[in-house]
């Protein structure tokens, strides 16, 4: 027999084991009698199974509602021992009428709860150290997950829809008259107006035929990617508080453009934004795809200032993959995976391992810029080869350093802790400012001078040079000190002539100064301008600098510092105050030591200490180990260089250059642990690549040779969920098609098909347009846009029926069509195609910006109130807008216009005062405004003619003898820009029938 809990004194019959009678309302599991010698049912195979799947949810180390844990044998006596009432057993919890136990999901079954008491009975075996973990049983009964099956005999929408009404007893609308129904149509799938020549040439007869020019125009790819670059979180910066721009996002929006323009196959569209590639390699469109992985916001500060040694960082990591997972989960599957991250969900079958074994999938992937063309298939391998290779001996050489100094550190902590000490008493800075520092540079030899301006000849007896002190990430003082440098004087501003050379120190490496000031003998000389120039930059990691605390040129009566206040230029200049910029240099503010000469003596001594320690580790091996290691970075490199550019995506990547601590994998996936309660700290079982087996055929774990690339997990996932067997894919993708073509999705919650999501208003329908979609050999986008848009329900009018609306108030039915607002960009591009301004024929191609950055080489400001809105290059369609995360447009902001940092898969529409004022005020619509008058005048010089024109365009219709003479009243009064600005916000520009 199987060792169970032992004997325990003084207990009652076998079915008055219960819990303390102050967790009467917790559910009970009564577990041990001893010495029975009764075989009951096997432990593993039939009792833990139960316990695991129906209690552990709520009873185990996580959650122990009632401070009742049943995972552990230890904690379950403790239950018991703590007293006993026999009002509630474990199986009048189990078995009463209704049961109290499970709370969550359906009641145990008969044959459980049978088990359970013969395991009871039998003597509650539980073996020695066994730990239950919660494990809830697949509930794969949800209609999201059960197998597509379209076994209707309905076959066209309008049959499903019909039917709906019919069984309300509602009426449909009758279809909206030309004008409306063009409109509507061209809006919905362009984006833009018809034009005045479209208008008058469209007839109904010609519907279907129209609707197949608008899917065939270039405008219809730029139109629905919106709906796709929402969702994939699209952003041209990275976000967080260091919004750095990203130059190279666009090629991936410009790939989503051709995808719906082309009509590429969903399941290779799925396939290349996950996997491209591997499962399409030489394929431009394949890495392309990739930037859908990295459109989300990025964290550059934990990435490349923290890095992944450091704990912060690796959260950083952690969260960047887990919004990968989501997006991926989200967008494709409408399944919310992230869900899982500390406990199982809670109400959908996806477990934690599941969600772990995602992170396992992209444990390899970073963001950043990559080539997608411009090199052959053997230079992009090579380049990758060596660029693993330079990878691999910044890792080795990063180790060394953090090796010794960990060791340094170690040996010279009490000299750290006095000198902390003496500093804060004496010497702390007097002042926040820190001094001058130049723009990075990649080469040591780059020069870089900075000058100071007396602002007349003056007499200098003797200059100095202060060294920069930075406390950030325990630098210190010396910081930036040139290895090598010259110091000039001149009254010529170039330097060009009548340069005097005052200190020669680039013939060798110089030490560090540190604390000390370096002095410079003039001699009384007259001059204006003194010059350093560092022709050997001091190293970082990866990069170079110069910096410098403070210049003080000596001389006059008193031997004053007559350099204060001086004007200050340099080649290049990191201007971040109150740290770092020019003016700082001169400004009289640096760090001081202490004042006593003996502290000055002892901290000098204490460095010299420090000095000495860290000679005494950073041993000639190891300084020779550097080198080696420098020197063959510097010929890798030197190899990289030779390589064509290439032309780069901002996407997910394996291979890239080193910026800061943020290194490249070259394809060895990081380790992934179950984080229990998601807690970085507290690590759990190594994960393997997979992901959540939510239909037939998928697997929870995927079959991978041992050391497979890690291509081949993403290439794993791809197939699994692009398969067609995957109904989530389908029924996903069919909703939101539905949504963008009708106004509202069928499924309410479009990225959540689980419990907590909303129900299909239409399933059958769903089922019909799923089925189709899936079963079409080319997967095709449009063919399905086509059936909606040309659908009898698609065509009616949005007029309102009072009785209509008693049976079906929000339309869920579709009696009539939904009125909708233009979208932000919709109504931006109508603004500037009305005006005559809109340049169609600038298609894809780098953003364009409606900003001017300031401070770019820091946290930029994006100033939109700067910009100019009569620059043409800003007047292409808004797709091709650089979207900014933490700055957004203000104007299409208060039309709604997406959140980039979010997968949005249904914008808001409000209806606020500050959208009506922010639409007439705007700096572009007063400008549009004018443009817009003047391209009135040029068709004609009659006031009237003007406005039917000015209808005509703008609305789509004549004016009504009311807005004609409303209009004609108003040009009249404050002329033709005005009357153009008062078309521009009429509500029947803006809205759309």
């Amino acid at each position: 027999m199987q060792d169970t809990l032992g004997a325990i004194p003084q207990l009652p019959p076998m079915h008055s084991i219960v819990s303390n009678a102050r967790m009467r309302w917790t559910p009970l599991v009564v577990f041990f009698l001893p010495h029975l010698l009764t075989a009951g049912p096997d432990f593993e195979k039939e009792v833990a199974p139960i316990l695991e799947t129906h209690c552990l949810s709520c009873h185990d180390e996580a959650l122990a509602k009632g401070e009742v844990r049943l995972d552990r044998r230890e904690h379950l006596l403790k239950v018991i021992q703590q007293g006993i009432s026999e009002d509630h057993t474990l199986l009048s919890q189990i078995t009463g009428s209704p049961p109290a136990m499970p709370k969550k999901g359906a009641p145990l079954k008969a044959a459980a709860v049978q088990t359970l008491r013969d395991w009871i009975e039998a003597g509650a075996e539980w073996p020695e150290g066994r730990v239950l973990k919660d494990n809830p049983a697949r509930d794969l009964d949800w209609w999201s997950l059960r197998p597509i099956h379209s076994t209707s005999a309905l076959t066209t929408v309008d049959a499903f829809i019909d039917q709906s009404l019919q069984a309300k007893g509602l009426t449909p609308m009758n279809a909206a008259d030309p004008a409306t129904l063009l409109r509507r149509l061209t809006y919905d799938l362009t984006g833009l107006p018809p034009t005045v020549a479209e208008l008058e040439a469209f007839s109904l007869d010609d519907y279907e035929a129209t609707a197949d020019r608008l899917l065939a125009s270039p405008a219809f790819g730029e139109k629905w990617a919106q709906y796709w670059l929402d969702l994939a979180r699209y952003g041209e910066t990275h976000g967080y508080d260091k919004d750095k721009p990203r130059t190279n996002a666009w090629p991936y929006r410009d790939y989503v453009i051709r995808a719906f323009q082309e009509d590429k196959p969903y399941d290779r569209f799925v396939q290349e934004q996950v996997a491209g590639d591997v499962l399409f390699p030489g394929e431009t469109e394949g890495i392309l795809g990739l930037g859908f992985l990295a459109a989300g916001p990025w964290d550059l500060i934990g990435h490349t200032e923290v890095g992944e040694d450091k704990v912060d960082g690796r959260i950083a990591k952690h969260l960047d993959r887990d919004e990968m997972i989501a997006a991926v989960c989200n967008v494709f599957v409408s399944t919310t995976a992230q869900c899982a991250q500390c406990h199982h969900h809670k109400f959908d079958p996806v477990k934690m391992e599941d969600y772990y074994r995602l992170h396992a999938v992209f444990a390899a992937v970073d963001r950043a810029d990559r080539v997608y063309q411009g090199l052959s298939p053997e230079q992009d391998a090579l380049r990758n080869d060596l660029t693993a290779q330079v990878t691999a001996r910044k890792t080795e050489r990063d180790r060394i350093d953090s090796d010794t100094k960990r060791d340094v550190l170690a040996k010279a902590s009490a000299i750290d802790r006095r000198l902390t000490e003496l500093k804060e008493k004496h010497g702390s800075p007097l002042l926040p400012q820190y001094g001058w520092h130049s723009a990075i540079s990649k080469k040591q030899d780059d020069p870089k001078w900075v000058q100071i301006d007396l602002g007349a000849p003056k007499g200098v007896e003797q200059m100095k040079i202060i060294p920069a002190y930075d406390d950030f990430n325990q630098i210190g003082a010396g910081f930036g000190f040139p290895l090598r440098y010259r110091v000039e004087g001149s009254n010529d501003p170039e330097f060009q002539k009548d340069v005097r050379l005052l200190k020669d120190a680039a013939a060798e490496d110089q030490e560090n100064p540190r604390n000390r000031e370096v002095l410079v003998d003039v001699g009384g000389v007259s001059m204006q301008y003194f010059r350093i120039t560092a022709t050997k930059l001091a190293p970082r990691k990866d990069d170079y600098i110069f910096a410098l605390g403070e210049l003080e040129t000596l001389g006059g009566e008193g031997h004053s510092n007559i350099a204060q206040g001086a004007a200050v230029t340099a080649l290049d200049s990191i201007e971040a105050p109150p740290r770092w910029g020019r003016a700082n240099l001169t400004d009289g503010a640096f760090h001081r030591e202490a004042n006593d000469p003996k502290v000055l003596t002892e901290m000098r001594d204490l460095e010299d200490q420090r000095a000495a320690i860290e000679a005494e580790i950073k041993t000639p091996e190891v300084i020779a180990k550097l080198a080696k290691l420098a020197e063959e970075i510097g010929a890798l490199e030197k190899q990289l260089s030779a390589f064509p550019r290439g032309d780069l995506v901002y996407a997910a990547a394996t291979n890239f250059t080193t910026q800061g601590r943020f290194h490249a994998t070259a394809g060895q996936a990081r380790p992934i642990h179950l984080l229990n309660r998601g807690d970085i700290g507290n690590p759990g079982d190594l994960m393997h690549p997979g992901m959540m087996p939510l239909w037939k055929g998928a697997s929870s774990e995927f079959a991978l040779p041992e050391n497979a690339p890690e291509g081949l997990a993403r290439a794993e996932l791809a197939r699994a969920m692009s398969s067609a067997d995957n109904p989530l894919l389908w029924r996903s993708i069919a909703n939101r098609l539905w949504q963008w073509t009708f106004g509202k999705p069928i499924v309410g919650t479009p990225n959540d098909f689980g419990r907590m999501g909303l129900p299909p208003s239409h399933p059958e329908l769903l089922e019909f347009l799923a089925a189709k979609l899936r079963d079409d050999p080319k997967h095709s986008i449009k063919s399905i846009v086509r059936l909606l848009v040309t659908s009898q329900a698609y065509r009616r009018s949005s007029q309102h029926d009072e009785t209509m609306a008693s049976l079906d108030a929000d339309n869920a039915l579709l009696w009539r069509a939904n009125r909708r607002r233009l979208t932000a960009e919709e109504l931006r591009d109508t603004l500037l195609a009305v005006s005559g301004k809109l340049r169609l024929e600038e298609r894809g191609g780098a953003s364009f910006q409606d900003f001017v950055i300031e401070k770019p080489q820091h946290s930029p400001h994006y100033q939109y109130h700067l910009h100019d809105p009569e620059d043409p290059a800003s007047h292409r369609r808004s797709i091709y807008r650089m979207v900014v995360r933490s700055q957004p447009q203000p104007f299409l902001t208060s039309l709604d216009c997406a959140d980039p940092s979010l997968s949005v898969a249904m914008r808001d529409e409000s209806t606020t005062a500050l959208q009506a004022l922010t639409q007439w005020n705007n700096r572009l619509v007063e400008a549009l405004s004018q443009d817009f008058a003047a391209r009135l005048a040029a068709e004609s010089d009659q006031p009237e003619a003007q406005i039917k024109l000015a209808c005509q365009i703008a609305l789509g219709r004549p004016p009504s003898a009311e807005e004609q003479q409303l209009l004609s009243e108003h040009m009249q009064s404050f002329g033709s820009a005005s009357f153009a600005r008062v078309v521009l916000n009429m509500s029947a520009l803006a809205y759309l029938d």
